[in-house]
């Protein structure tokens, strides 16, 4: 039952995504048919195709900017350019924001310099930086020239701070209150700002220079005398964040502490900005989706709808080492190219060892690339942790390489290739094991992402390995005594 409102939600969008496409088909069909009637009103024609145009435009304004960013990264470029032009302009940045950047890249283009402006209204601070790195330098100079003297600085200071940092996803939106403000007062202050920043639960108590006293959750305003001092009901020890801290980590918070909202700190203890909610989820879907490309090998983002040359660019460099795997598993088979001539029986039982060594290392590297993003592998557990791999790899093997080692009997009616395939299942999975730990150790300690290609670098182990140990048994035990 859970399962049902994504399900219709999913149904929502491609009904949602099949009108536009309908609407955009009809104003062609009508394009083309006005055209062919020579002798139609040209005043006739240009009516009914603004008529067309505006029932696209207010299904469109009537769509959440989200949903936008959908429909656009789902239609190739000449209809991703055609919705884009009956776009609200209103909407320009909002919409922007949601795009991934592979397709954001590919919209940017048809921003007219006279929208910069509009969207520098529509959008904070720390929005803009976000798209700021994406944008042309003539196009990001004159929407920097169009902010404020105060935004701009805002926007200067979040571009200053790494990708996957606390500084980058927080929000320069927030509301600050003093000690010895009344929760009267306070409540006067929020009446006269008109508005609550998005996702806020809770107000920052600031100190006279800034610095971070503590927090008032909002629900203390309404359950309490407003004759009370915001020092008598404040909040101290809140979950804090620093500006340098690794996003990953501020998202792991959120979910152990169940925050909503929580502020940023600099090096003096001065609050700078407040962490979101929103912002962490969008952080957490964006480093899955890179995970899930990493471990295909794809090295960034794709548009589907990208040119051929521009995606098959971005899948060539694993496709490379893929190959070179491929020729030095081919390699191994190749020594034992006689081996194979005397017991044919070799060439199909071999790849049974290579594949489930393959599936036991990515079992491993999925635990341990997991333990190093959560931070639960230390040099204290470590060798507990490989023994442990090492002493499932050794279960797993005799139990699986004993099933393997029966079906070679039965097959072949050679008790020596049954011991031969359970002997080399037991060694290769010790080995899938021992790769599965220390390829993600050794990437992470070259700073590299534990992630990206570990994979691609196990199977080339895992095969090679499977090949090797297989038929070096079996001539080793079986071609010696043909």
């Amino acid at each position: 039952m859970a399962e049902e409102p994504l399900i219709e939600h999913q149904r929502d969008l491609q009904e949602m995504l099949n009108q536009i496409q309908f609407l955009m088909e009809r104003q062609k069909l009508v394009s083309q048919l006005l055209k062919k009637q020579k002798g139609s009103n040209e005043l006739l024609q240009t009516l009914l195709e603004k008529q067309q145009n505006t029932e696209l435009q207010q299904y469109l304004r009537r769509l959440h900017p989200a949903d936008i960013a959908y429909v656009l990264e789902s239609l190739p470029m000449a209809k991703r350019e055609e919705v884009w032009r009956s776009v609200d302009k209103n909407s320009y940045g909002e919409i922007l924001l949601e795009l991934s950047d592979a397709v954001r890249e590919r919209i940017i283009p048809f921003i007219q310099n006279d929208d910069i402006a509009q969207i520098a209204r529509k959008l904070d601070s720390d929005e803009i930086a976000d798209l700021f790195p994406d944008l042309p330098s003539d196009i990001a100079n004159d929407l920097m020239d169009s902010l404020q003297q105060e935004e701009r600085q805002q926007v200067h200071s979040a571009l200053s701070f790494p990708d996957g940092s606390v500084g980058a996803l927080m929000d320069f939106e927030m509301i600050t209150v003093k000690e010895d403000n009344s929760l009267g007062d306070v409540i006067d202050i929020l009446r006269k700002r008109g508005e609550m920043p998005s996702q806020s639960n809770m107000l920052f108590v600031v100190g006279v220079n800034k610095e971070l006293i503590g927090g008032l959750e909002i629900n203390e305003l309404l359950i309490n005398d407003s004759k009370l001092l915001v020092c008598d009901v404040i909040s101290q020890g809140i979950p804090t964040f620093h500006t340098n801290d690794e996003a990953k980590e501020a998202a792991q918070a959120f979910e152990r502490y169940d925050l909503i909202s929580a502020p940023v700190i600099n090096a003096h203890n001065h609050l700078v900005g407040c962490l979101h909610i929103d912002a962490v989820v969008d952080f957490i879907n964006e480093s899955s989706q890179r995970e899930i490309l990493s471990k295909s090998g794809l090295s960034e983002e794709e548009d589907l709808f990208a040119p051929v040359l521009q995606s098959g660019k971005n899948r060539w460099p694993w496709l490379g080492l893929n190959l070179v795997t491929a020729f030095i598993a081919s390699r191994v088979i190749g020594i034992f190219e006689e081996t194979i001539v005397h017991i044919v029986a070799l060439a199909t039982l071999m790849p049974i060892v290579a594949s489930v060594g393959g599936n036991t290392g990515n079992q491993t590297i999925a635990l341990i690339i997991r333990g190093l993003t959560l931070n639960q592998i230390s040099s204290a557990n470590f060798y507990r942790l490989l023994f442990k791999e090492l002493r499932i790899s050794i279960l797993n093997g005799v139990i699986w390489g004993a099933v393997v080692g029966v079906f070679a009997f039965v097959f072949y009616q050679q008790w020596q290739l049954a011991l031969v395939m359970f002997a080399a299942m037991v060694i290769n999975l010790i080995i899938a094991s021992l790769a599965g730990v220390f390829i993600p150790l050794i990437l992470k300690g070259m700073g590299r992402d534990p992630v990206m290609g570990g994979s691609v670098i196990l199977t080339a182990i895992t095969d090679s390995m499977g090949f090797f140990i297989f038929l070096g048994l079996a001539s080793l035990f079986l071609v010696s005594k043909i």
